[in-house]
């Protein structure tokens, strides 16, 4: 089947199968891609604004010019 015959019946299915052949298709090209970047059961570090004073003095003087 070529690809243009698979377009004109992709184009006839209804709303449901089209969605799950988007999910198909999402899940093959993720798992050619290889493994995961993140794995189960590590821990990662993550920034966080929480203690970035420098930054919101920064903020608030800019803020201040304007």
């Amino acid at each position: 089947m070529s690809l243009v015959e698979m377009l004109q019946y992709i184009q006839s299915l209804p709303r449901a199968d089209k969605l799950k052949l988007i999910q198909f298709l999402a899940q093959e090209l993720a798992e050619a891609e290889g493994p995961p970047s993140l794995q189960a059961g590590q821990s990662y570090p993550v920034w966080s604004p929480d203690q970035a004073f420098a930054a919101a003095e920064t903020l608030l003087q800019t803020l201040h010019t304007e």
